[in-house]
């Protein structure tokens, strides 16, 4: 076991296991589990209950034909010579799936070898320890493992993972060998994307965070990706992270890949760089029987998955590039779940392409295996301005009252006591919270409370305990209510138990019987700066970024924070902008405003007919504006943003601003149409933005703003005038596309005239008061 051999491929045990021992089916049935949290407090209850002799969390490593293998045993008796593997679970132990129990031997062998060769023992006890976290009760599976059987066991698994890890070595030298020779894919930089390509390898060179703000048009996505695949062998980076917040995005990152020559199809053959590509999709969309359970037994895509795994991963490692379309054709040609293959292929690509949950949420995927690998990544996330809101989102949960009203008249008998006192306090926190009486009308009844209601926890925690114990003994009571209510319960009481500054906690009432309990998130730092250190390098990127601070401030990015603003290449000339600072959008002015508004974009439209968008701050100021203007000018074909449309209504939306059509398209600030979309040329030669796009003034913000001015002490900035001059930037931002576009904006309320909103404006605008 203690090769001569110098190690060339370091795995963990857990991973080995993953590997060499899963069989059978795909199985995601809901079958209660412990949280982390009751994980962590259920080894340790363990280890509490031993002797002065256990020593917890051994670490182990050992070595074969150089393959280096380690990690921690969970416990190790000296005295005993007992080896331990503490697993906990909820209800029936007989309902774990036989290939989880194999797992869990193969993770305990692995550890017997390693503690047998290091210790240099004959034999050794082991034991798997399951701990039913509800009752406290161990059952301990024990089997005698001889020091010989076990070595045999553990070069077993070696060898069945040594022509995968041999692979992989081979790839990597090749693929880091083609990344040092990697040239940019056209003649020369575009204006102001070189100074961002030399930021990102800066950064990159350097293990640092760099907030890059970097002008539409220059080429975002190339002039990351570019400098990052070059860092990667000189700075020993194993995988590449390209993050963004919607389907474009992907779309864009897989395209400038493309161009690098990362699809095996590129062409010419001597462009190609061998990079295992993967784009991550949410389960829903990547499902093929969305109306199949998940399991060997209802879906043909599950059953034996995991014999099936070991052929179509090897198929995606041989196919490299693995956009949606790609993954789906290697996992059905061999039988197998695209999603889930996708899930294990994450492990074996260079490069990730994937939504920003996929790194920084609870849970996060490439997360937890970057640091259950060890990795040194690289993250590049785009349209970074959204992470503030995107991940305010991530640590927050809602429990709906009237959800747990239908539950409890149909639960069954096992669950209606908990049921009950936990609709009693919802009773009580409605009555002690002064919402018996419904709010303004279509407003909700609104309270920011104090804190957290002890007596709703300790109900919310009965409930969560009540389902998960009743659904480990009755699965087949599992509803998809059910569930979804224990779902909201879980993530509400983990969020709880972290509970502080950085959130609050609100109650708001539809009705009776309506009320919904929020944790919200008001400073996602707290839970971002832990992700951020995990990452060698990370590179945030938008045209939108100022000012750093308030990113730096509310992501808990790094003090050694690098602040990169690319100069644009675009001149004040190919964008006029005005400033109506006659007209005031303010909520008590927005009757009086509607004439001038109609009246300015009437002749904006006359002096130079095309294409427009027009930005309003509501849904029913929207309607007033477009109500008027259609009754004014029916000669000017108009469009209009409603709520919730459906992707083929955004899509019809889109496709009014076609060359050579005229009209006005009416969207909401921050909607849909307010960024991420690209209209370039004479497809959109001017926006109209009717708004300052501040936040309203009520009870949720105006808390917000003392959280943060207390923290620090920019409340009405962070609170109000930054995100809304972001969302108007960001709307402004889609006239100029490319440096040969030129066109009008037009910020219709007087605030913009003020001094400091006007330095916050873009440095190359010009704009003048109208």
């Amino acid at each position: 076991m203690n090769d001569s051999v110098p190690p060339r491929y370091r795995v963990a045990v857990r991973a080995l296991c993953a590997f060499t021992a899963r069989t059978g089916d795909l199985d995601h049935r809901f079958t209660p589990a412990p949280s982390a949290r009751e994980g962590v407090a259920g080894h340790a209850r363990v280890v509490a209950r031993r002797g002065a002799d256990y020593m917890n969390e051994v670490p182990l490593a050992g070595y074969h034909r150089g393959l280096a293998v380690s990690g921690r045993a969970d416990g190790y008796d000296v005295r005993a010579n007992r080896l331990e593997e503490i697993k906990t679970h909820r209800g029936s132990l007989e309902r774990m799936a036989d290939n989880q129990r194999a797992l869990h031997w193969a993770q305990l062998k692995v550890y017997g070898a390693l503690l047998c060769a290091e210790r240099g023992l004959d034999a050794v006890e082991l034991a798997l320890v399951y701990l039913d976290v509800a009752s406290g009760h161990e059952t301990v599976l024990t089997e005698r493992g001889e020091a010989s059987e076990l070595q045999a066991w553990f070069a077993e698994q070696c060898e069945r993972f040594l022509a995968w890890a041999e692979q992989e070595v081979a790839h990597r030298e090749c693929r880091d060998a083609a990344l040092r020779t990697l040239g940019f894919p056209h003649g020369d930089f575009r204006p102001g994307q070189r100074d961002l390509a030399e930021g990102v390898y800066k950064a990159a060179a350097t293990g640092r965070c760099l907030l890059a703000q970097a002008p539409t048009g220059i080429g975002k996505t190339l002039g990351t990706l570019f400098p990052m695949l070059a860092a990667m062998p000189r700075q020993g980076l194993d995988r590449l992270a390209f993050l963004t917040m919607k389907t474009p995005g992907r779309r864009l990152a897989l395209e400038a890949l493309e161009t690098l020559g990362a699809d095996p199809a590129a062409e010419p053959s001597s462009r190609r760089v061998p990079l295992r590509v993967l784009e991550l999709i949410a389960r829903d969309k990547a499902c093929e029987h969305p109306d199949s359970a998940c399991h060997g037994d209802a879906c043909p895509l599950a059953a034996g998955f995991f014999d099936r795994l070991p052929k179509a991963r090897a198929a995606a490692v041989a196919q490299g590039w693995l956009d949606r379309d790609g993954l789906r054709e290697v996992a059905l040609a061999h039988g197998v779940c695209p999603y889930y293959l996708g899930q294990e292929m994450a492990r074996w690509c260079d490069i990730v392409v994937g939504d920003v949950n996929h790194w920084f949420d609870a849970n996060a995927l490439l997360h937890g295996l970057a640091r259950e690998n060890d990795w040194r990544v690289g993250l590049l996330v785009d349209e970074a301005h959204n992470l503030v809101g995107r991940a305010r989102g991530m640590y927050s949960a809602e429990l709906d009252q009237r959800r747990l009203g239908r539950l409890r008249r149909a639960a069954p008998g096992g669950l209606k006591r908990a049921l009950g006192r936990l609709a009693r306090q919802w009773h009580t926190e409605v009555r002690e919270a002064g919402l018996s009486d419904a709010g303004e009308p279509g407003r909700p009844a609104y309270r920011v409370l104090d804190g957290l209601p002890d007596g709703m926890s300790g109900a919310l925690q009965g409930v969560a305990a009540a389902i998960t114990d009743h659904l480990g003994e009755h699965p087949e009571d599992a509803s998809a209510e059910l569930q979804e209510l224990l779902f909201e319960t879980l993530a509400f009481t983990r969020l709880a138990e972290t509970f502080g500054e950085h959130s609050l906690c609100d109650l708001a009432r539809h009705g009776r019987g309506r009320a919904v309990l929020g944790i919200r998130n008001l400073v996602p730092a707290d839970f971002l700066a832990p992700r951020f250190a995990t990452a060698h390098a990370a590179v945030l990127f938008s045209a939108t970024l100022s000012p750093p601070g308030y990113h730096r401030d509310l992501l808990g990015l790094p003090a050694d924070a690098v602040w990169q603003s690319v100069p644009a290449p675009f001149t004040a000339e190919q964008l006029e902008v005005r400033i109506r600072s006659d007209i005031s959008t303010r909520l008590a002015d927005r009757p009086a405003s509607v004439a001038p508004i109609v009246a300015e974009m009437a002749a904006q439209f006359r002096r130079r007919p095309g294409n427009y968008l027009a930005f309003f701050s509501s849904f029913a100021y929207l309607a007033t504006v477009h109500e008027r203007f259609t009754l004014e000018r029916p000669d000017i074909p108009t469009w209009a943003q409603t709520r919730g449309m459906a992707e083929h209504e955004r899509e019809a939306f889109l496709a009014r601003f076609r060359l050579g059509g005229e009209g006005i398209g009416f969207a909401v600030l921050g909607g849909a149409f307010g960024e991420g979309i690209d209209l370039p040329g004479e497809r959109l030669v001017g926006a109209f933005v009717a708004t300052l796009g501040l936040p309203p003034a009520d009870a949720f913000n105006e808390v917000l703003k003392a959280r943060l001015t207390t923290r620090f002490g920019r409340g009405d900035d962070y609170a109000y005038r930054i995100p809304g001059l972001l969302k108007v930037v960001q709307a402004a931002g889609r006239v100029i596309r490319g440096p040969q576009d030129e066109g009008v904006v037009v910020l219709m309320d007087d605030r913009f005239a003020q001094p400091g909103v006007r330095e916050r404006l873009p440095e190359w605008w010009r704009p003048v008061r109208a």
